[in-house]
């Protein structure tokens, strides 16, 4: 069921402009009509002139949208001087309401333009369907017609203005949740490397469990691949590296390692480089981001060690390969253990549990009980230590200093992290990266 209603009058053809009131009118009607036993939320998007306060723009559609008082709760009109801005605006409406399928109304000359907006601000979570508004030449009154959508591909560069104007409006917007901050460890020498762990202020994602600075997109979530590109924008304008020599691990929660330069596996959580100026990167959300530096060999490395990669070895693993490609030596290297969930709050069942009590009871709290607390990071350390590294080149929330501590849960502070554990499917992720200055 067709839970809203999307209106595009925002550039209609010129023979519509003189009828706008009438062609809304007989929208809403229809609508009216088709919905007495649910009635959807409607959003009018039309355009905003240079100048032309938004109140203006409603008190000059008034005349059509009187009447429609079992639509009257949900209507609103949404007004922008460009269709990016407007059709934003209709999304957080729709992301406060928690809607999902939406019904487009539209002129047909706009339907492939709309696509690729949708296509950019919306992930797979919603569902789309178009109808399309048109004139019929006698009568000159409007008759909405079903339309599958899936006309001709737009030009290439059509497409690359839509993507620009999209772009130059989440640069526009604030950011959210205060200014974007960023821990840094003592351990990486600075001279050397840039790096870092985010937090969950200064972007611009608005969804309260992806809110601010989310800094990762996936087709189960509302948060679009555009507003997460905006998010690492700022980070990398903030941190000083370059976005678009990027590199984030494919998530797998095994223990496969990627070579920067070298054929990419399909996924892999750890990664590693020799390479100035190339930036990786690896996300947490409760597991744990770790970065790997050795300052003698001048080379890095990342990894994403949830519970799974974590008993699979991935920190060795990532070290490993900084061993074998780029002759590092395990008393050099420097490792990170970023924010993450800690024993105070993460639980597993028992058969899992036993994985972690092998390596040390230490790693175990409760282990008689059905669901014990583990702690993935004194695990992480001890498996790190046995493989060579040295215990005072790790940080951890071991840490004596407790300024100097990075390692903190982020199930403990909603404010300062995302956490998987504590906001459930819907939720957002930080990084923490690393690179070699140039």
């Amino acid at each position: 069921m067709v839970e809203a209603v999307l209106i595009d009058m925002f550039s209609l053809p010129a023979n519509l402009l003189n009828n706008i009131h009438g062609l809304l009118h007989n929208t809403l009607e229809a609508i009216e009509k088709c919905s007495s036993i649910h009635t959807p939320f409607v959003y009018v998007m039309c355009c905003q002139r240079q100048g032309c306060e938004r109140k203006g723009e409603q008190e000059f559609l008034l005349p059509a949208l009187r009447g429609f008082q079992s639509l009257k709760r949900g209507l609103e009109v949404v007004c922008a001087q460009t269709t990016a801005a407007a059709l934003y605006t209709v999304k957080q409406r729709l992301d406060e309401k928690d809607l999902s399928i939406i019904k487009v109304i539209l002129p047909t000359l706009r339907k492939d333009l709309m696509k690729v907006y949708i296509d950019h601000l919306f992930t797979a979570v919603y569902q789309f369907e178009f109808e399309d508004l048109q004139v019929v030449p006698d009568s000159e009154s409007l008759q909405i017609s079903e339309h599958q959508h899936g006309g001709q591909m737009l030009p290439s560069q059509d497409v690359a203005l839509i993507q620009s104007e999209i772009q130059m409006y989440l640069e526009s917007l604030p950011s959210l949740k205060g200014e974007l901050t960023i821990l840094r460890s003592s351990l990486i020498p600075a001279d050397i490397f840039l790096h870092g762990f985010t937090t969950r202020t200064g972007g611009i994602s608005y969804i309260p469990t992806l809110s601010s600075c989310n800094l990762f997109s996936s087709s189960k979530r509302r948060d679009p691949q555009v507003v997460v590109k905006e998010n690492l924008r700022r980070l990398a304008n903030a941190a000083g590296f370059n976005p678009e020599a990027f590199h984030r691990v494919k998530v797998d929660h095994a223990n496969v390692v990627c070579i920067v330069g070298k054929t990419e596996p399909d996924n892999y959580d750890g990664i590693v480089t020799n390479q100035k100026g190339v930036t990786l990167a690896a996300p947490g959300a409760d597991c744990i981001p770790v970065l790997f530096a050795d300052p003698v060999r001048r080379a890095c490395g990342a990894a994403h060690s949830g519970w799974k990669g974590t008993l699979l070895g991935v920190s060795m693993a990532t070290v490993n390969a900084m061993v074998s490609e780029y002759g590092c030596n395990m008393k050099d290297i420097l490792v990170v253990l970023g924010p993450s969930v800690g024993p105070c709050c993460y639980k597993l069942p028992h058969e899992s549990a036993k994985e972690f009590h092998r390596i040390d009871p230490k790693c175990v709290r409760l282990f008689d009980s059905a669901n014990p607390y583990i702690d993935l990071r004194r695990a992480t350390r001890i498996l790190l230590e046995r493989g060579g590294i040295l215990p005072e080149n790790i940080q951890d929330d071991s840490i004596t200093d407790q300024k100097q501590n990075i390692t903190f849960c982020t199930a403990c502070h909603p404010d300062k992290f995302y956490s998987h554990f504590r906001d459930g499917t819907n939720f957002g992720t930080q990084i923490g990266f690393i690179s070699i200055k140039d």
